[in-house]
């Protein structure tokens, strides 16, 4: 079995690339970057498709809006106990 990739590699793509992704062309994305065949895990879940996975993202509300798509912020990384205060 393939290793899987946290989900915050993938916001960490979105950020880095700095563009403006739909569910299709992030999914395109995703599988460009860490192949066709790759799976995914999150804190609260694993073994999921790129298209499960970006559904689970924005269900959570981890996707920014942005233009015609939606891009993520850092602040959107779920945080584990790290004290700071996050502003919306």
């Amino acid at each position: 079995m393939p290793d899987s990739i946290h989900g915050h590699e993938v916001m960490h793509m979105m950020m880095e690339s700095g563009a403006s992704y739909t569910v299709a062309s992030l999914r395109a994305a995703i599988e460009a970057r860490f192949g066709p065949t790759a799976r995914f895990h999150t804190c609260s879940a694993e073994n999921m498709t790129a298209e499960e996975l970006v559904a689970f993202l924005a269900a959570r509300g981890k996707f920014v809006p942005a233009g015609e798509g939606f891009t993520t912020a850092p602040d959107r990384m779920c945080s584990h106990g790290d004290g700071h205060d996050h502003h919306h």
